[in-house]
């Protein structure tokens, strides 16, 4: 258990940084998504497919360059983020379509949920596959 708690809290710092380009984030989708839907009209669903290929492009250079430090030639590193990015943003669309459009719930609180269950599988996937440090 030692060692659990130790591991979770080396990583502290980076998570910290994680956390805050992530509010950032969150502030920034659902700005666009409310400015999208409320001021020009769209359907949620096509708003999502339009503010995730800013946010996409957002957070994969801060969380590079800041919360991971990472400094070596992206072409691997965008792979896969593109990759995971890709699932996150079907999971997005996919989440948003069925509660909001079929379900009728609020998509101000779907998007919000649908971030809140990406944020729990980014972190390590980002620290560990998309920014993992190639041994040379």
């Amino acid at each position: 258990m030692k060692r659990i708690v130790s591991f979770f809290w080396s990583l502290r710092h980076q998570f910290i940084k994680y956390f805050i380009i992530g509010i950032s984030g969150v502030i920034l989708d659902i700005g666009s998504l409310v400015l999208l839907k409320e001021y020009f009209h769209l359907m949620p669903v096509v708003a999502v497919v339009i503010n995730q290929v800013f946010l996409l492009a957002f957070n994969f250079t801060l969380n590079k360059y800041w919360s991971f430090r990472d400094h070596q030639l992206p072409h691997r590193q965008m792979m896969r983020y593109l990759m995971l990015a890709g699932f996150d943003y079907l999971f997005s669309i996919t989440i948003m379509y069925y509660f909001n459009q079929l379900l009728g719930y609020d998509y101000r609180l779907v998007r919000i949920a649908s971030i809140a269950a990406m944020v729990s599988w980014n972190f390590f996937l980002y620290k560990y596959w998309v920014y993992k440090v190639s041994e040379k």
